[in-house]
């Protein structure tokens, strides 16, 4: 994938004023320094993203720029007249403000509704600036809303310079679209973390690599960092051939953008072609849809005249189409138009209201689904892979071990042997991850599956389902990740069609913007709970509002259920041991386990269904 067209980027004047200095910075914690004497600035103008694995500083270093922690030594040194605004992880505004109040302050109306930027930005990050959307309480918001009310106050502020982390988790496509665009036409510095690679390539002329306490700087986006860093690391081996030295450097030079190339002779561009020319492509297509039918057979997913409906609305609508072997298919769409409903439907877990869904015989699916499992946290990683098997299967005569899959997937030799209890969110999310390929599949469902992973765990889940012989389903708001792991491209516009895409993401985002305003179905609920689907539907006139707190409530009393389901499945599991001689007691513990795991399953279902109506 070519990355995004940008300007090209800036030079550094000798003379542009210095924002933030960093002076040998060191941060230490539990006496293990993450950051080891680091020195750097940012200058007025320059766009900067950060990268590197997870746990290795990024974030600490975002705080020391915004002087939100101290360091342990060193000096962090900022202008009195510079204005810097932080959009952190963790959410910072008190609950019982309203929307207007956290992103306009005191201003009068007729200050911010005569602004353009002011408008735009509330449009596009809230959906409008009408009394109801200003007067919602921050308490009544999830997640994700409450996101993008930290992330417009930010933005409606004249700044020097904004530091974000990871401002595009909640946003879909459309809207991290717009912000890139919208911080590409700041006059304002901008430091970034975030795993979204294509926003990284459209906003920013610079990289910093945080690892093992020190940062590294790169020139240009996330491209020409990946470029720059494989050209750095074969010229440091005498054991890379001159053939594929070459080929970095030239495709290093090629890739720096438009603008660049056209200053160079032409014959130079023609030696790089053809050193690109002679390189495989990252998979076979072909090879792997022949692997995949042998796998499959001829039918994975038919979906013939289906709809599903909840109450009065209607998700999808007399919907015909297929999955076939080998087929790497994106699925987008924004929120609540039924990405995640479609999902469900294949897998056997919704119901149609009308038609009828066939899947093929052979077919052993898997989803990873956007929220987390519960393990045992005594566990060690390694464990609790192994527990679900030893070796995987990946097709055309690869195999790997527990352990190599782990260590595929960032959890190296000692990581391995980490208490699941101690890994943090994105490590957890790998662990999820690694266990679902080792059941060996061979239909993949990926809902949201770059949520919390760094880009080095994305690159290595990329190189995994590469050569993953089997049809892929994805979900996702990250347009790199889409546009390099899928070839075919659906759509879901709110109208209860399925639209193939032939543009891909481009043309979706046409069709996006040739939308009248107020259609799709952003005001629209989700999916009702289990007691709520046709016949027991909820009463007429309720507003979106009204709905999304009720599904806020509804997912609070799921979860403590769901809590006690799992304290009670402790229980008979103690139980079992304890009467592992009595088989009429083991009789009777096994069909309450089988009840309890069966009314599990359907709180489960009725928690992701009030989450989608609560986004």
């Amino acid at each position: 994938m070519s990355p995004p067209s940008q300007p090209p980027p800036r030079s550094r004047p000798s003379r542009a004023r210095n924002l933030v200095n960093l002076e040998q910075v060191t941060q230490t914690y539990g006496g293990e320094p993450v950051l080891d004497r680091v020195s750097l600035g940012v200058a007025a103008g320059e766009r900067i993203g950060v990268v590197g694995r997870n746990g290795g500083g990024k974030s600490t270093l975002l705080r020391a720029l915004s002087g939100v922690e101290t360091p342990t030594s060193g000096r962090v040194t900022r202008s009195s007249d510079v204005s810097l605004g932080l959009l952190g992880q963790r959410f910072a505004l008190l609950e019982a403000s309203t929307v207007g109040e956290c992103v306009l302050g005191r201003r009068p109306e007729h200050e911010w509704a005569s602004s353009p930027r002011a408008r735009e930005a509330l449009t596009a990050l809230l959906g409008g600036f009408d009394d109801v959307t200003l007067g919602r309480r921050l308490g009544e918001l999830s997640g994700g809303e409450r996101r993008r009310v930290e992330l417009a106050a930010l933005l409606l502020h004249e700044l020097d310079i904004v530091v974000l982390d990871e401002p595009t988790n909640h946003l879909d496509v459309e809207a991290v679209g717009w912000l890139a665009e919208h911080l590409r036409n700041r006059r304002l510095a901008v430091v970034v973390v975030t795993h979204d690679r294509w926003f990284l390539d459209a906003v920013t002329e610079r990289t910093w690599e945080v690892g093992r306490g020190a940062v590294e700087e790169y020139d240009g986006g996330y491209s020409a960092y990946v470029l720059a860093k494989a050209e750095r690391q074969r010229q440091q081996s005498a054991e890379w051939a001159r053939h594929a030295n070459l080929l970095r450097k030239e495709l290093a030079w090629l890739r720096r953008g438009p603008p660049a190339r056209t200053a160079k002779p032409r014959f130079r561009i023609d030696a790089a072609n053809a050193l690109i020319d002679t390189e495989p492509p990252p998979r076979d297509d072909v090879e792997l849809v022949r692997f995949a039918g042998a796998r499959l057979g001829k039918t994975v997913f038919e979906v013939h005249d289906a709809g599903v409906r909840f109450g009065d609305r209607t998700v999808l609508d007399h919907v015909t189409w297929d999955v076939g072997p080998g087929d790497r298919m994106a699925v987008l769409g924004p929120n609540g138009a039924g990405k995640s409903t479609l999902l469900r439907l294949l897998l056997g877990r919704q119901p149609p209201s009308d038609g009828r869904v066939v899947t093929g015989v052979t077919v052993r699916s898997a989803l990873l689904s956007q929220h987390l499992d519960e393990l045992d946290p005594s566990w060690r990683v390694l464990e609790a892979v192994e527990e679900v098997g030893s070796h995987v299967d990946l097709g055309r005569g690869r195999e790997l071990s527990a352990s190599q899959l782990c260590e595929r997937l960032g959890f190296g030799a000692d990581a391995q042997w980490t208490p699941v209890g101690e890994l943090s969110g994105g490590e957890r999310r790998r662990l999820q991850l690694t266990r679902l390929l080792m059941t060996g599949p061979n239909v993949l469902l990926l809902d949201e599956p770059t949520n919390d992973f760094d880009v080095e765990t994305l690159t290595a889940v990329e190189d995994l389902l590469d050569g993953f012989a089997g049809s892929l389903l994805v979900v996702s708001h990250d347009r790199y990740f889409l546009e390099r792991v899928c070839t075919r491209f659906v759509g879901l516009f709110g109208d209860g069609r399925v639209r193939d895409l032939p543009g891909g993401v481009e043309e979706y985002l046409r069709l996006r913007s040739a939308q009248p305003a107020g259609d799709g179905p952003a005001d629209a609920p989700g999916p009702p709970r289990d007691k709520d689907l046709p016949g027991e539907g909820q009463p007429h006139g309720r507003s979106s509002t009204e709905q999304r707190r009720q599904a806020r409530k509804d997912m609070a009393r799921l979860e403590r259920a769901l809590a006690g389901s799992s304290e009670e499945e402790q229980r008979l599991h103690a139980a079992f041991a304890a009467s592992a001689t009595d088989h009429e007691a083991v009789t009777a513990l096994n069909r309450e386990l089988e009840a309890l795991l069966e009314r599990r399953r359907r709180d489960e279902d009725a928690w992701l269904a009030a989450a989608e109506r609560a986004d």
